[in-house]
């Protein structure tokens, strides 16, 4: 099930304060590069700690989930 469009609406990337977007299993910020992984729950895990840097994560097994 995907993040709630009300909540995607209202979301932003917590390091630059930018536009977001669901891609598969993430919640994707382009300006900064990084991939907040969304939890079994549908709840996306915004910690800036717990992001993915894209580029680790084309390389790594969730290629698949992002479909960058």
């Amino acid at each position: 099930m995907p993040v709630a469009k009300d909540l995607l609406n209202i979301l932003a990337c917590p390091r630059c304060k930018g536009k977001v977007r669901e891609k598969g299993m993430f919640i994707v910020c382009n300006a900064c590069k990084l991939a907040y992984p969304v939890l079994d729950e549908d709840v996306p895990d915004m910690l800036i700690e717990d992001a993915w840097p894209l580029e680790k994560a084309k390389k790594d097994k969730f290629k698949h989930e992002l479909k960058l």
